[in-house]
């Protein structure tokens, strides 16, 4: 009788203290990530989030956003268990969350609340136009 293999527990990274700096090479962030480069060079064609710009040189060159969803991106594939297409489509949804929970900002809704702004920015500006130069 031969014996199923029991799925092995997801590995445990720990979170990396990533360095302050504007750019990272990919072997960098290789390092850093504990994933091999052409894992990093994959997860580029599959995850429109990652966009590292190109060095004159054709270098891979990561922004510390970069590394923050290469690191989100891990976890919700290795630790979390998602799909790659789950992991994307996870990724667009709190993208969207986070979009709507911008701060509404304070302007006024009311017409009678613009014009009464309207009326006062044109006496400061009568009052700033009178004052002598």
């Amino acid at each position: 009788m031969t014996e199923t293999p029991k799925p092995s527990p997801a590995k445990k990274y720990s979170e990396p203290i990533i360095p302050d700096k504007l750019y990272f090479r990919i072997g960098e962030v290789a390092d850093l990530c504990e994933l091999p480069a052409y894992v990093l060079r994959f997860w580029e064609t599959e995850f429109p989030q990652l966009k590292p710009t190109k060095s004159s040189t054709g270098q891979r060159m990561y922004r510390r956003r970069d590394v923050d969803n290469v690191l989100r991106i891990r976890k919700l594939l290795y630790q979390d268990g998602f799909t790659i297409a789950g992991a994307r489509q996870q990724l667009r949804a709190e993208a969207r969350s986070a979009g709507k929970a911008q701060p509404v900002l304070p302007f006024p809704h009311r017409q009678s609340e613009l014009r009464r702004v309207r009326q006062g920015l044109k006496e400061i500006l009568g009052m700033l136009a009178a004052r002598p130069h």
